[in-house]
């Protein structure tokens, strides 16, 4: 079946337009990222997401707000982040006020790789999305992504 096949309702062929045009992207990130720095599209959104983090009320998130945030179970996460760590591209230590918390930064090294890899995945995705406007299946798609103004 594909996205215009008339045996799917509307709202279903909507949501399989909609997964078509994340599975190409994804994979055509997937493909840049692996290429030119040995990353992951999870392991450079995870990078992504820690970066984000700051000292302060509420600047470490707990693991459940970064499984959330890349996508994957708790449990993936964790294999994610040993994996990442494993590499020197991450580091956990225990929250100082709270023993039982234990917190993920980025590294320096981590730091440095998220900055060289960010224009290929920024590349990567215009080159998807551009592609995929040439679909008159996913050309509506693609305007509504180009059109959202998500604040970081």
């Amino acid at each position: 079946m594909t996205a215009t096949d008339p045996a799917l309702t509307a709202l279903a062929q909507g949501w399989c337009a909609l997964s078509l045009l994340h599975g190409r992207i994804e994979a055509h990130i997937e493909r840049a990222l692996q290429a030119k720095h040995d990353l992951s599209v999870r392991e450079y959104s995870l990078l992504d997401v820690l970066s984000r983090q700051h000292e302060g009320e509420g600047g470490h998130l707990q693991m459940k707000q970064v499984a959330d945030a890349v996508v994957l179970s708790q449990s993936a996460t964790t294999r994610l982040v040993t994996r990442l760590e494993d590499r020197g591209l991450l580091e956990r230590y225990l929250c100082p006020t709270d023993r039982r918390g234990i917190y993920t930064n980025v590294t320096e090294t981590g730091l440095r790789l998220l900055d060289e890899a960010r224009p290929t995945n920024d590349a990567a995705l215009r080159e998807a999305l551009d592609e995929a406007a040439r679909s008159p299946e996913l050309a509506p798609l693609v305007k509504v992504v180009e059109s959202l103004n998500v604040p970081a």
